[in-house]
């Protein structure tokens, strides 16, 4: 059974960080494209970033490029999300997702996690 497990959410001031986790259990993560996505309250859920199965590419959406920073460690089957210069903007639940063999682009994906709250005041 394919379990994907984020931690690392939480309440944050507007300019500070946070890492996410993401813990894959069940599959082979080496062969797997990682993706983190977020919905806010309303709204779609959107893509947020992706990593490749071989972590030679990654992708971002606009709206975090340049704050946020998607790493995984195979070791330890997890992807990070690294998130600086957090605005109101990126409250949401964060979800990961995971692609056989893909390559960190929005879709599609065949795993998903229950997701982490995230909320960044002002």
């Amino acid at each position: 059974q394919v379990k994907l497990v984020e931690s690392g959410g939480g309440s944050v001031q507007a300019g500070g960080s946070l890492r996410l986790s993401c813990a894959a259990s069940g599959l082979l993560f080496s062969t797997h494209g990682m993706g983190w996505f977020r919905q806010a309250p309303g709204k779609e859920r959107e893509f947020v970033g992706g990593i490749s199965w071989s972590g030679a590419s990654f992708e971002y959406a606009d709206s975090v490029k340049g704050r946020f920073t998607i790493s995984r460690d195979n070791a330890k089957s997890t992807v990070y999300l690294q998130m600086n210069g957090l605005k109101p903007a990126d409250t949401a639940v964060y979800y990961c997702a995971a692609a056989a063999w893909g390559q960190g682009t929005p879709g599609p994906y065949d795993y998903w996690g229950q997701g982490t709250q995230v909320t960044v005041s002002s």
